[in-house]
Parts: structure tokens; sequence; C-alpha cells
């Protein structure tokens, strides 16, 4: 199950998470998102508690993506111990955004 987290929570729920954290910077009028959307959210069941993935509405949020240097979307950056370890810019595949996924936990 992918969580939803704001600016307020960006902290607690990636930074300080304990394992993985793979962030979605996502939005509404984004169509490669919403293409992306439904991979994203299979990919949070199927890892199973080896990573947490979280989604942050970008227009909701503008302080994450900023500080993060979020340029395009959708943004899938990774997190492990609040420090950023790889990031992908685009949509992608099920099969492409499985095995990225794969490859850096």
């Amino acid at each position: 199950m992918t969580v939803k987290v704001s600016d307020a929570t960006f902290e607690n729920e990636v930074l300080k998470a304990e394992g993985p954290v793979i962030v979605d910077f996502w939005a509404e009028w984004c169509g490669p998102c919403k293409a992306l959307g439904p991979f994203v959210d299979e990919l949070a069941n199927e890892l199973n508690g080896r990573a947490k993935v979280v989604k942050v509405n970008i227009d909701e949020n503008p302080h994450a993506p900023t500080k993060y240097g979020v340029r395009g979307i959708p943004t899938l950056m990774v997190f492990k111990n609040g420090q950023l370890t790889d990031t992908r810019v685009g949509a992608m595949s099920k099969s492409q955004l499985t095995e990225w996924a794969e490859g850096i936990l």
C-alpha cells in the first residue's frame, strides 16, 4: 500500500523511516503520472515490507519537490537512512519499474 505524504509529514515518513523509501512525486494533471500510478501501487504491495512506497502530490506540497530538485514528473526517488540514493524521471513500464526497484533494494 502506498502512503500519501505531505510537506508536513515528509521528514517523519521518509527521512526518519526505517529501511528504504521510494517516493513518487506526481500531479493530477500529469498523464504519465496517471499511467505510472497503478504500477507504483502494485509495486508497494509486491515489496511487502522490504521498502516503503509513498506518494507526494507536487501541487499540494511544493516544499519537498523543490528541496530535492524535482523538475519533471513523474519523478521517483529512493531514500535510505534519510539520504537520497537514486532518482528516476519519466514514465516506465511495470517491468522497468520492478527491475529498477529490485536493483536498488
